[in-house]
């Protein structure tokens, strides 16, 4: 198995999104009590632990995906109800949105069919957008994170070619 760093700092590395998610979940069940609603930030957290600065983690393409699925979830079950037709609709809506933008971040096709079938409050909207903002401070954490462990390598070795 490929590792980028030693298992001790992928743990670490990984601690963080785990972290996100159960820090919006336990938020989630004291304010809303729709957990499933934010399942599909539980794979864009882990996307961004496995790679922060691939473009689908960016935090524009995060943004633009996430929240315009959700917009648009929430839409179709407004104009449609509940169901697979609005699920249909809101997950080719959402595609076409971020191909248009160029903003590719896949879990965000979740995010569209879960408010599309299982839209209760609007108040999940917003603390869907409250979540989104947890994750935004993910990236800048594991950004921060791979610089400071990319300087501690150089750092030993230009220590170690110096002795």
């Amino acid at each position: 198995m490929f590792y980028r760093f030693g298992v001790t700092t992928e743990l670490a590395l990984a601690i963080m999104p785990a972290a996100i998610v159960i820090t919006v979940l336990v938020l989630l069940e004291e304010f809303s009590k729709q957990q499933l609603l934010f399942s599909s930030l539980a794979s864009s957290a882990f996307l961004i632990y496995l790679d922060p600065k691939h473009p689908t983690n960016s935090i524009r393409t995060l943004v633009v995906a996430q929240l315009s699925s959700c917009v648009i979830g929430y839409l179709i079950y407004l104009l449609l109800g509940a169901g697979y037709l609005a699920a249909a609709i809101s997950m080719i809506t959402a595609i076409a949105v971020m191909i248009l933008t160029r903003a590719m971040h896949p879990p965000a096709v979740s995010t569209a069919l879960i408010f599309a079938f299982q839209y209760k409050d609007v108040n999940v909207v917003m603390m869907f957008f409250l979540a989104v903002l947890l994750l935004i401070l993910l990236i800048a954490l594991q950004r921060a994170s791979l610089w400071l462990i990319s300087r501690g390598e150089t750092k030993s070795k230009n220590h170690a070619g110096s002795s």
